[in-house]
């Protein structure tokens, strides 16, 4: 009888330390306060700046383990903006996005590692209808706030630079160049 309590009691802490492990956190984008945001030289002595209006995505944060972490990032490329609307007309039309065919910009993570001050995220990074992959580093996702109150939010900030032509944006490289710098900022609520 003894025996078999103590084996019933050593089933019951298997389970309990079992059920102790903690599950990964799900963020979705908060659209209101993320952007992303671009610069473009313009024929080699400045540069032309715009952004996205409309950012989706989710971030999955596993912290017991990072590798475990997704984020997902949707743009609808119809929101570009460079403060110009007849260039931003010109920038939707199959000259460069060509919105009507390529709609959507994603990112999609394929490995995530914890880095010291954030995470190194490398992922397939679809635009134009071509998938490229990209790594970068993504800075924060130690810290959560609450706000508004009753809401949990973390962040991150990032900065990649791709080549447009990798994407087949070919059209005027002598003119705006090739290289495009992006700044992410997103932040998720739980």
């Amino acid at each position: 009888m003894l025996t078999t309590i103590r084996r019933l009691s050593l089933v019951v802490l298997v389970l309990a330390a079992g059920s102790t492990a903690r599950a990964a956190d799900a963020y979705t984008v908060d659209p209101v306060h993320s952007s992303v945001s671009f610069a473009i030289s313009h024929v080699g002595i400045s540069n032309v700046h715009g952004r996205f209006d409309d950012v989706s995505g989710k971030l999955t944060i596993d912290k017991d383990d990072p590798s475990k972490s997704k984020f997902e990032l949707s743009i609808k490329v119809e929101s570009v903006d460079t403060n110009n609307k007849m260039r931003d007309e010109h920038l939707r039309s199959p000259d460069f996005f060509n919105v009507k065919q390529f709609p959507t910009l994603t990112f999609q993570s394929t490995k995530v590692k914890k880095v010291e001050g954030g995470y190194e995220v490398t992922g397939d990074l679809t635009l134009h209808g071509v998938t490229k992959p990209v790594t970068f580093t993504l800075k924060g996702g130690d810290k959560t706030v609450e706000f508004p109150k009753g809401k949990e939010r973390l962040g991150f900030v990032t900065t990649l630079t791709i080549k447009r032509s990798d994407f087949d944006m070919k059209n005027m490289l002598e003119a705006l160049g090739d290289e495009v710098h992006i700044s992410i900022g997103v932040e998720g609520v739980k």
